[in-house]
């Protein structure tokens, strides 16, 4: 799921279509789903296993590393 942090609902659309984001995106311009998770900054990841536990990971994740980091984040 794809979080945008601030911004209108202009920039909020361009971004998905700039980027044909196929996956779910919501818009937390409050910031609660960011506070919730410790995120300090976009771009970030945070990666839920499956006992709950959360590792936020700063910084963008190309294709080619994305297994990789989302096996590091599952092994704690």
């Amino acid at each position: 799921m794809g979080v945008a942090w601030t911004g209108d609902d202009a920039a909020f659309q361009g971004f998905i279509d700039k980027y044909s984001l196929s996956f779910p995106q919501i818009s937390d311009d409050p910031g609660t789903v960011f506070a919730r998770f410790g995120v300090p900054a976009q771009p970030a990841w945070v990666v839920v296993n499956a006992n709950g536990e959360a590792k936020v990971l700063l910084g963008a994740v190309d294709d080619k590393n994305l297994q990789s980091v989302l096996a590091q984040a599952a092994a704690g």
